[in-house]
């Protein structure tokens, strides 16, 4: 199963682990193999300086570029089996390469945080203990302080039993572990696994599928081999469905399904989709979950024990050792990049692992990415449509509403509060989306206009209310209220501008007589909180929906026949190419809350640009003709997906230091691109976001025609720049296909 490759020549035990270690270094180190022999995959635990790091085996060898007397030996084999089943492993190298990352560190990243320090990778649960050599001479009458520790033995000496039989006998796990730790037990092997496979079968009456769905379910499931296929549904028009069809013949063949959602908050409702349809186990990964329970279900997931895994970015690291297919829901959404540290995209990744692994891929959206329909355009993808929403569901009606010269209370219009009076009389809810959370996104003196500004960043507070603090939300400081401006003396300080506490506290003062609740970052961090918010809508506890972007992905509310974009303005005008793209497929997410059932729905968009063109493609000819037209300008003027981005950061407390490096990149970039005119570099130029948390910040951007060239450029020059000497006294890192310019 995990037939990592070893070396070719084993006549004879190799003397040398050649190990990745979590350290930003482009490099492995050497060290001696002692009794036990480590593998290729496998964790070791080493000494590294005065510390003790875990890291991974790459490969076993006779030779190394240093004496074998300089060399350490290995400190303990933690692994008998390879993490990773060989096509991950591969794929992890590749991506190591391809995002220009150290390895070490990739691996530790596609690995739970329990291993990562050094814990077993056995499920707690199934755990089968043994006594030691050492524990079957231990004297009963020397533990009569330690009953528990004695009636271990006593009951281990009979024959080897699991964890959960011991807990079973009134034993606790920290007892257990403190037996393990005098070396009186040890791990036998994990409990016998029943495939789930054997139990299989659909549990849920299944409704039909229309002609779209029924061609896109045949489209898919005709070539069980790699594939991507890019299914472009409007909202509401079934592509939940449509994966469920796709799981029943790759469940009926054993094998597993990973499917990738961008937030938390839509796993819990996608869950019960699956399980009530189908009687496997269904598993998910996320970063709410304890260490202990990622780690239960990613090692359920690498010994076949669980059928479904749902999660968010990370989960597409699952070992699955059987895998058949590969989801990603709501492909274009941002989530999927991640933005520090090892910057992948798990949208490409997944691809990329389809492609290792000889499984379809299927992308689904309603708003796809400009880089997945130009790939349909180019043959790369298949595409697959759903252009009606399922069942009797109606197409919600689009308004603008224009608000040049019109009284806002709490950056609401008249019309808007008539409007919203009017669906909540006839009993149903409305929903009203601001990406702004907080109370007030500034705090001015309005005797000299002085702002309320963070001492640490380019950027003013943010008023909250809850609890009544001014914040700063690029690096989370925070501060009490001021009495008084700090330039002037004033007590006239105003707040400007309007967040998702002051609209949830005015509309709680328009109507009183319905329950307003709020859903943003701000009041669902504690765990369950989410869940019991949503749980709450769909009883009809609430009736006015207030939120952020978290409320806008995903979530199936029946009874919203209302929803309003308060700010569309913010959004319209921005320095980011992505910027238009990024409002068009928020507009058309938002816009999909209303009128899900078989209830008419309605969205009204408040603006005072009611004429601006993005805004009346979206509203008059939909998605589909604004990406292809906006594509057509982004090839005009050779931006991706038409030409590929690298943008290195550099920050550090002293700005003339991070631009002199970055000068420097660009001088060492420029020369490896003299022979050719296929490389651009731009810059250096401060970030939008000049100083955060303390630190000046610059970029540089590095353009290429193609991806191999990208490579290319970046395999020759980034070894000269690590060299230089700035690079050990900034901070700078590379995003290779950069999906935030900030």
């Amino acid at each position: 199963m995990n037939d990592l490759l070893q070396p070719k020549h084993c006549q004879m035990t190799p003397k040398i682990a050649k190990v990745a270690l979590p350290l930003p270094l482009y490099k492995t180190f050497d060290y001696l193999i002692g009794n036990h022999v480590p593998i290729v995959g496998g964790r070791v635990r080493v000494p590294f300086g005065k510390q003790c790091k875990i890291g991974i085996v790459t490969a076993l060898t006779d030779q190394s570029d240093l004496p074998l007397e300089q060399l350490k030996p290995i400190n303990d084999v933690l692994d008998n089996t390879p993490l990773w089943p060989t096509s991950l492993y591969n794929l992890l190298n590749w991506a190591s390469r391809y995002y220009q990352y150290p390895f070490g560190n990739v691996l530790t990243t596609a690995m739970p945080v329990s291993l990562r320090k050094g814990k077993a990778a056995f499920r707690t649960q199934n755990r089968l203990w043994k006594l030691t050599d050492i524990g079957k001479i231990q004297p009963l009458s020397s533990l009569t302080s330690a009953p528990k520790q004695a009636r271990i033995l006593t009951l281990l000496r009979n024959s080897a039993m699991t964890h959960t039989k011991l807990l079973e006998n009134n034993i606790t796990a920290t007892v257990i572990n403190k037996v393990e730790k005098k070396g009186w037990i040890e791990v036998a092997q994990n409990a016998h696994y029943k495939p789930w496979s054997t139990h299989y079968k659909v549990i849920e009456d299944k409704p039909t599928l229309n002609n779209e769905q029924a061609m896109a379910v045949a489209t898919i499931n005709a070539n069980p081999n790699f594939s991507c296929y890019l299914i472009e549904g409007v909202t509401a028009s079934g592509k939940t469905e449509v994966y469920l069809n796709l799981l029943e013949p790759v469940l009926a063949k054993g094998k597993q399904a990973l499917i990738l959602v961008p937030e938390i908050g839509l796993t819990p409702q996608t869950i019960e989709r699956f399980k009530r349809r189908f009687n496997v186990p269904v598993e998910v990964l996320h970063s709410g979950q304890n260490e202990t329970e990622r780690l239960n279900t990613w090692l359920a997931a690498r010994d076949c024990e669980v059928a479904i895994i749902i999660g968010t970015r990370s989960a597409l690291f699952s070992p699955c050792t059987n895998l058949g297919i590969i989801i990603v829901d709501e492909e274009h959404d941002v989530s999927y990049k991640q933005k520090d540290s090892f910057r992948y995209h798990s949208r490409d990744l997944a691809v990329m692992r389809g492609h290792k692994e000889n499984v379809p891929v299927v992308l689904g959206s309603a708003t796809p990415s400009f880089e997945s329909i130009h790939n349909v355009e180019i043959g790369k993808y298949h595409h697959l449509i759903l252009s009606t929403r399922a069942g009797n569901v109606l197409n919600a009606k689009h308004g603008i509403l224009d608000i040049r010269g019109l009284h806002l209370e709490s950056g609401l219009s008249a019309p808007l509060i008539s409007e919203i009076r009017r669906h909540l009389i006839t009993g149903n809810q409305v929903m009203l989306f601001l990406n702004r959370r907080g109370y007030s996104p500034a705090l001015m003196c309005h005797k000299c206009g002085w702002l309320a500004s963070c001492k640490h960043c380019d950027a003013n507070y943010t008023l909250h209310q809850q609890p009544q603090k001014l914040r700063c939300h690029h690096c989370g400081i925070q501060c009490s209220i001021p009495h008084q401006c700090d330039h002037c003396g004033s007590t006239q300080l105003i707040r400007v501008g309007v967040g998702t506490e002051q609209l949830e506290t005015h509309l709680a003062s328009i109507f009183p007589e319905y329950k307003t609740v709020r859903i943003d970052r701000d009041n669902t961090r504690k765990k369950g909180v989410l869940e019991e918010y949503l749980h709450a809508i769909h009883n009809k506890e609430y009736q006015i929906l207030i939120g952020t972007q978290m409320l806008a992905k995903g979530h199936h509310f029946p009874d919203v026949t209302l929803v309003a974009l308060v700010d569309t303005d913010s959004a319209l005008f921005s320095n980011d190419f992505r910027a238009p793209e990024r409002l068009a497929q928020l507009f058309i997410q938002v816009a999909g809350r209303a009128g899900r059932a078989n209830k008419p729905g309605m969205v009204l968009l408040q603006t005072h640009h009611p004429e601006h063109f993005l805004l009346q493609s979206l509203i008059h000819n939909g998605y589909n003709s604004f990406s292809r037209k906006a594509l057509r300008e982004r090839q005009q003027a050779s931006l991706p997906p038409f030409s590929y981005f690298c943008l290195i950061r550099a920050e550090s407390h002293k700005s003339e230091l991070v631009e002199q490096f970055l000068q420097q990149a660009r001088t060492v970039l420029e020369i490896g691109a003299l022979d050719d005119n296929s490389c651009t570099v731009m810059g250096p130029t401060p970030a939008p976001l000049h100083r955060r948390a303390a630190h000046y910040r610059w970029q540089l951007i590095v353009q290429t025609p193609s991806r191999r060239i990208l490579q290319q450029k970046l395999s020759i020059a980034l070894h000269s720049i690590r060299q230089l000497p700035l690079s050990k006294k900034v901070h700078w890192s590379l995003d290779i296909e950069p999906q935030d310019m900030n």
